[in-house]
């Protein structure tokens, strides 16, 4: 999450921005004075299968149309300009346009900015182009707006993937190189939580793209404002020209088979499983296994994988050092060789081989930072010795204490002097600024003499105690990752830790660079997914969005909501659904695990299972979760289940069995839970019984007792709770239960405790039978021994199993 200051700077960024435009339009503007058939009247109608696009002789959209029956969708009294040029710290919008039906040209003239663009624009089936090819006075823009172009569609908008839709048609634009980006200018950095290639507004929504002069020095605000005013190096010829988008109008049903075919026509990444379109391959949105694997245990990882029929084994530490990514010597001691061996295992056996890094961050160990650090490493700023230095001085005199004092994204503290890395314990608060309690030679380098006027830089960093690359180094570590993905067979990756891009400075260009880089550089498929934000040039590359972790809470709680949130974000923007991580413990239960694939069946989507060798090995019910994993997606993927089923399904509140049938098919068995009953200490007479009376209603048939058992209070705890059925069974788990933990017992007898956070934290089976309760009304008492000066309170819900309903035959 970015920080509100953060949120705030981009926001009035983007609206000075958005005033200009809109004085530019309606009050400046000649055409928007002139007579209105005028204004109306197109002066070029450009024309698709599906669409029509009109342009008006001021430069401005005038329709986006249905061809079919002329409905237009461009929301009306707002401003359309094709495309917006800033210089000189003003954006213009344009005034006036000619065309050139021979030469397919658009010219755009500026008024009295003195400006006039030139747009080649070709007609295709599918979709039409726009690219600015010349700008007069050459080198006088250093920002190309294309739109925002509103529309008066609001029901889905696709804000990563730039499509709206509504029931019956979709408007979109599309991105057609990686200097182009989906979404507004919001910075000078060119970044965005989420770059909006299309954003929902009161009148319906816009599309927008924009392209950024990145060929001139710059000192800007990066990445949030963790380095501000950070010199940001020019990158030699990357100006405005060149910036191309797409627009489409379609039926809504083929939206997603247009952006395939936009993809193909104008050259753009189309990454193919098995020879289909990744974003509509039967593969795409496959659940996969994370743990660590070796070259004496792929073999027995790869039965567990193959028993539950996942995608993919995708190890969680593969490399020595991030940057590089040589193979770990503890799980690969034959290197590139050994690693590639276990691929090809894998392949035979038809999984797929990962692993997993955070994109360009470095560790401290990588070559590129040790025992020499790389000319190439990201600094957020630098300034110069102001005497000399020898190689054992703790203090560094600097001109400057500017980029030193920094808190934020400063966790290493560390700035390169020459080839030495040096971090210091803090800055001096008054002049002379000098770097205090230095430690010589970090990270493996070498303490040296260093003579008056030297540089020292800090570097960019990070909590997870990492460095950073420019954008050269950046495109290096990149080509790096796709050289051992080919050397090895390794085809399933995430760009985890996406948003590091964003340290050269180049927002998210930077983060589209380092995607299409290592995409380019593949001999083969490698399934991806990426950390958020997701960009928008990067989705024609990205395999799906994988978001929610196991390590905040129980299986059932760790961040629950954000998950669920996320499959809505990944419907409307056509990106293949899943659940996030989950995570195998030792003591991981079936029911857990049946709780969560039933969700998603319910929602359709893939998730990773994150767990070890030995929890595999000790989890005595590992045998039937990978069962169920495999039937569960089996089902899932099959699309037995009902829209009715699938409602159900997606309820956290609702647990659900499936068995396989003989024959084929499944049975869905749904679970009934009863109210909550509460008990806490009675102070009674002597001989009183301190018992509570409840009435368990059982709507399904005869069947063991289950339950749940929760203590709630800021302290205390019971012991050996003891429940009474029907007056003639009674059930004393020997137990104590502190307050804020969590009892679960289910028809396997098996004793589960769980701490605060839902974590487990012991099992053990009863040693007596488990009571039996009957269908209708059971008469239940229960008591237990309460401990501690403000005794917690107890709440027990108690579940069944009720009769299933058979799915898939």
């Amino acid at each position: 999450m970015l920080p509100k200051t953060a949120h705030s700077h981009r926001r009035d960024f983007a609206a000075a921005l958005w005033i200009q435009l809109l004085a530019m339009l309606l009050i400046g503007s000649p055409a928007v004075s002139a007579d209105a058939a005028t204004t109306r009247s197109p002066l070029v109608q450009l024309q698709t299968e599906s669409a029509t696009l009109s342009i008006g002789s001021n430069g401005s959209l005038l329709a986006f149309s249905r061809r079919s029956d002329g409905m237009d969708y461009l929301a009306k009294n707002q401003p359309a300009p094709l495309l917006s040029l800033r210089s000189s710290g003003t954006l213009h919008a344009p005034e006036g346009a000619t065309w050139d039906a021979t030469a397919h040209r658009l010219t755009l003239r500026f008024g009295k900015s003195g400006l006039s663009a030139q747009i080649r624009v070709i007609s295709k089936p599918s979709h039409l182009s726009f690219e600015l090819i010349e700008i007069s006075p050459a080198g006088s823009a250093d920002l190309a707006v294309w739109g925002p172009y509103p529309t008066s569609i609001r029901k889905t908008v696709g804000e990563v993937v730039g499509v709206v839709r509504d029931d019956t048609f979709a408007l979109g634009l599309q991105a057609l190189n990686i200097k182009t980006l989906g979404g507004y200018p919001d910075n000078d950095e060119g970044s965005a939580d989420r770059p909006y290639g299309a954003r929902p507004t009161d009148f319906g929504s816009v599309l927008q793209a924009y392209s950024m002069d990145r060929s001139k020095p710059r000192s800007i605000a990066v990445w949030s404002k963790r380095a501000p005013n950070m010199p940001v190096p020019a990158v030699p010829g990357e100006t405005v020209l060149g910036s191309k988008i797409a627009l489409f109008g379609c039926p809504e049903p083929q939206a997603l088979e247009t952006l395939g075919k936009i993809e193909v026509a104008e050259g753009l990444p189309h990454p193919l499983i098995e020879g289909v379109w990744a974003k509509m391959s039967p593969e795409r949105g496959r659940s996969y296994l994370i743990a660590n694997f070796s070259e004496s245990t792929i073999d027995e990882m790869l039965g567990y994988v193959k028993q539950a029929n996942l995608m993919s084994l995708y190890h969680e530490n593969a490399f020595k050092s991030w940057g590089h990514f040589e193979p770990n010597p503890k799980f690969f001691p034959g290197g590139i060789a050994g690693l590639k061996a276990c691929a090809d295992k894998a392949k035979a056996s038809g999984v797929r081989l990962g692993a997993h890094t955070l994109s360009n961050f470095i560790q401290t160990q990588d070559p590129y930072i040790t025992p020499e650090p790389d000319a190439r490493l990201a600094k957020t700023g630098e300034s110069t010795l102001t005497e000399a230095v020898d190689a054992t001085t703790q203090t560094i005199p600097v001109a400057s204490p500017e980029y030193f004092t920094n808190r934020l994204g400063n966790e290493l503290q560390t700035v390169v002097i020459g080839k030495e890395l040096v971090r210091y314990g803090s800055v001096s608060t008054n002049a002379p600024w000098k770097l205090l309690d230095c430690q010589r030679g970090a990270y493996g380098t070498t303490a040296s003499e260093h003579p008056r006027g030297a540089a020292a830089g800090k570097l960019m960093d990070h909590a997870y105690k990492v460095f950073f690359p420019n954008l050269e180094l950046q495109r290096e570590i990149a080509r790096n990752l796709a050289r051992v993905f080919n050397a090895s067979g390794l085809s399933h990756m995430d760009f985890d830790g996406h948003e590091g891009c964003l340290a050269p400075g180049e927002g998210t260009y930077g983060n589209e660079v380092f995607a299409k880089e290592f995409y380019d550089r593949l001999d083969h498929t490698v399934i991806n997914g990426t950390s958020p934000p997701l960009s928008h040039f990067y989705w024609h590359i990205n395999s799906y969005c994988n978001w929610g972790e196991p390590w905040y809470g129980g299986f059932r709680d760790s961040m629950q909501e954000y998950r669920i949130n996320n499959q809505v974000f990944c419907e409307r923007n056509f990106i293949p659904k899943m659940l996030g991580w989950y995570l195998l413990r030792t003591a991981t239960c079936l029911s857990d695990m049946e709780w969560m694939l039933a969700r998603s069946a319910g929602f359709d989507s893939g998730f990773a299972l994150a767990t070890s060798l030995e929890a595999l090995r000790k989890n005595a019910e590992s045998g039937p979760i990978l069962d169920a994993l495999r039937e569960w997606e089996k089902a899932r993927r099959a699309g037995v289940f009902t829209p009715e089923q699938r409602e159900a399904l997606r309820n956290p509140k609702r647990e659900f069995h499936l068995e396989t049938v003989t024959g084929g098919g499944w049975d869905l068995f749904p679970f009934h839970d009863s109210a909550d009953f509460q008990h806490e200490q009675l102070v009674r007479q002597p001989g009183e019984p301190t018992s509570a009376a409840w009435d368990l209603k059982n709507p399904d048939a005869r069947q063991s007792l289950q339950l749940k058992l929760r203590v709630s209070g800021k302290a205390g705890s019971i012991r050996n709770p003891t429940f009474e059925i029907n007056r003639s069974a009674t059930l004393t788990i020997p137990v104590e239960i502190q307050a804020g933990q969590s009892l679960l017992i289910e028809s396997d007898a098996i004793v589960r405790l769980y701490d605060a956070k839902g974590n487990p934290v012991q099992s053990f089976p009863l040693k007596t039978a488990l009571p039996v309760v009957q269908p209708g009304t059971n008469p239940v008492t229960f008591d237990c021994e309460f401990q501690g000066d403000t005794p917690p309170k107890v709440t027990v819900t108690f579940k069944t199993r009720g009769s299933p309903t058979r799915v898939g035959k």
